[in-house]
């Protein structure tokens, strides 16, 4: 049985005052030097869930589109002028299809559906992009002559291009190149609005992946097809079973092949994306990496040619250092805190969960405010309608609202979530007369309520922390009634990146019903910020001390390998914590000792437990004893 203790609580106000330190240090050393030293841009250029990237370069600007998958607007398109520092600027489309899979009805969902990997493109004058939806099983192909302010025209395919890239040819043709291993080529009408009637359809790569392995989570999928210098490029990722996601490269003479093709990188699961020539002539891989419960993140690639090949990095690595003479944003600009006082265009940072129901939002009924009102009724968090959301970023990161409650009826829920299949959220929930602050957690494949506080006053501040450094995937929640001193609520999420979604986790802003339609909250604002809590009162003093003893339920429960348990102490304490089997027997003891004021978590290895009901059991040297039950399943 294997124990893991550690104390997981930042004293953030020291942290804030060695960081200040350290920069009026780094101020002082400056300002006494002769010589001026320039930033350089790291990877991951964006710490966010910026997956499937295909990057265009149009006179002094660099374009890019990314996948959104069900939220609403979707496909966005991003802007830069270094290849680091990236903002929202447009979105394709506004609606992918008016369905019950887009509208959240009738018990259906386009969770980890909706549009998938786009292709971004300029031909004379024009920008392109091409997407696919398993939603709907068709392919879209869009235009415009405005790529950051501009409508989009829309042309339909009546089939799934998995994946597609589009190319320009010399003599005039256009290319779709697509499809999972097996790669084809789809030649469209000059006008790039349908097939061409007996144009070219083949497939001009078979079994892409067996350059890579023999067996695969993934074969080759993701085109991105580039002419250079008169040949033809294809890049393709794919992912052998026992390996990591691995970056590929095809070349040809001609679009039909036959192509030749080899490993381009191989590092920390990199992978997937295409090249682009930046302004001053170098050349870049655009590719993204699987992060954990943010999502998946892009990384900027240096590439060079060698014979003809593009070699991927330096020495086989990508670099964590960009020669590139620019500092990322400690925010990334495609998220923001917002206040509400606009009343028509909502803010580019913003997406819906799913289509929206224009007619249960405003910003215009209170100037200053967003008001989510419940149209409908629905059972949980995933099934709401007009969640807003909006990515979480790392390191760490942290949204807060504030939020007027007096209008809410009974049974309706609502305040801040972290949106994917296991979610969590702080929220305000109405029974009869009464209003409850409460924590609720879905780590045990259902939502529980973890804790519940008594709220005597109409408004309320709410507030989530995401912790995503080393892959810690552990989100807190808090509460305040002035917006000064947090308390802690609940256990601790922690998050899980799941397919069923496919994306990383949101900070959502909701409102639902469970009772009767018609009730509504008013958001004051939503804020963002790069720490992992707000200094309390009592946490300017230089400690956090949480105000009461708990021992916190153990997540996940029921469990087959191992679990994580969390508990506080308001003051040093001597403690014992131990598990016990259901006739109140002594298994184990996981701690004795003296501890500190703060939290920690013990994390359980049930290798020498056998499936059955087991307790577990913290007493402190005052006579404080709480016990919580847990389940083992073998």
């Amino acid at each position: 049985m294997l124990l893991k203790i550690k104390n997981i609580k930042v004293l953030n106000n020291i942290f804030a005052k060695l960081v200040s330190n350290t920069l009026i240090l780094t101020i002082t050393v400056l300002s006494g030097s002769t010589s001026e030293i320039s930033p350089k841009a790291h990877n991951p250029i964006i710490w966010a869930d910026v997956p499937d990237p295909s990057v265009i370069t149009v006179d002094s600007c660099y374009y890019m589109s990314s996948t959104t998958m069900h939220m609403c607007p979707g496909v966005p398109i991003m802007k830069s002028k270094d290849l680091v520092n990236w903002e929202i600027v447009n979105y394709v489309y506004d609606t992918l299809s008016n369905s019950d899979e887009m509208n959240l009805e009738n018990g259906k969902n386009a969770y980890g559906k909706g549009s998938w990997a786009s292709c971004l493109r300029y031909h004379n004058g024009f920008f392109y992009l091409v997407t696919f939806s398993y939603t709907t099983n068709k392919t879209y192909i869009f235009k415009t002559d405005d790529i950051e302010n501009g409508v989009w025209e829309r042309s339909i395919i009546n089939q799934v291009c998995h994946d597609p890239s589009l190319l320009f040819d010399d003599d005039g043709k256009v290319y779709l190149v697509y499809g999972i291993d097996n790669i084809k080529v789809l030649e469209l009408t000059e006008d790039v609005t349908a097939i061409k009637h007996g144009g070219l359809n083949r497939t001009i790569i078979e079994s892409a992946s067996k350059i890579a392995g023999t067996e695969f989570y993934v074969a080759a999928e993701g085109s991105h097809i580039h002419k250079i210098r008169g040949k033809y490029y294809i890049f393709l990722i794919s992912w052998p079973k026992g390996g990591m996601r691995t970056q590929l490269v095809f070349r040809s003479e001609r679009i039909t092949g036959p192509y030749e093709g080899k490993i381009a990188l191989k590092y920390e699961g990199i992978a997937q994306g295409g090249l682009v020539e930046s302004i001053d002539g170098k050349w870049y891989a655009l590719l993204f990496q699987d992060h954990g419960s943010v999502g998946r993140i892009p990384c900027l690639v240096p590439v060079t040619w060698e014979n003809g090949w593009p070699v991927f990095g330096i020495k086989g690595k990508v670099p964590t250092e960009l020669d590139i003479p620019v500092k990322n944003d400690s925010i990334p600009k495609i998220v923001s805190s917002d206040d509400f006082e606009w009343t028509e265009k909502m803010p580019l940072v913003w997406q819906w969960n799913h289509n929206p129901d224009n007619r249960y939002w405003s910003t215009k009924q209170r100037p200053g405010y967003l008001r989510l009102i419940n149209g409908r009724v629905d059972r949980d968090f995933t099934e709401t309608r007009n969640t807003l959301t909006q990515r979480t970023f790392g390191p760490r990161c942290s949204g807060e609202i504030k939020m007027d409650t007096r209008n809410m009826k009974d049974g309706d829920i609502a305040g801040l979530g972290l949106l994917q299949e296991i979610y969590g959220f702080v929220a305000v929930r109405r029974d009869g007369e009464i209003k409850n602050i409460v924590m609720v957690n879905s780590s045990a494949g259902r939502p529980e309520i973890v804790e519940s506080v008594l709220l005597e006053q109409d408004t309320v501040f709410l507030r989530v922390s995401c912790d995503l450094e080393n892959r810690s995937d552990s989100a807190y929640f808090y509460y305040s009634l002035d917006g000064v001193k947090w308390i802690e609520i609940g256990n601790i999420l922690k998050m899980e990146y799941r397919l069923s979604h496919f994306m990383g986790y949101k900070f959502a802003l909701f409102n639902y019903a469970t009772k009767s339609t018609g009730g509504y909250v008013d958001f004051d604002f939503f804020h963002i910020d790069d720490s992992l809590t707000k200094l309390s009162e009592v946490e300017e003093q230089g400690y956090y001390i949480p105000d009461r003893f708990n021992l916190y339920p153990n997540y996940p429960n029921p469990f087959n390998t191992n679990t994580v348990i969390c508990y506080q102490l308001p003051e040093k304490s001597g403690l014992n914590i131990k598990v016990t089997d259901i006739l109140g027997q002594e298994v184990c003891t996981l701690f004795e000792g003296i501890r500190e004021p703060g939290i920690y978590e013990i994390t359980l290895d049930s290798r020498n437990l056998t499936s059955g009901v087991y307790f577990f059991q913290l007493r402190t040297n005052n006579n404080f004893v709480i016990t919580r039950k847990f389940l083992v399943l073998k």
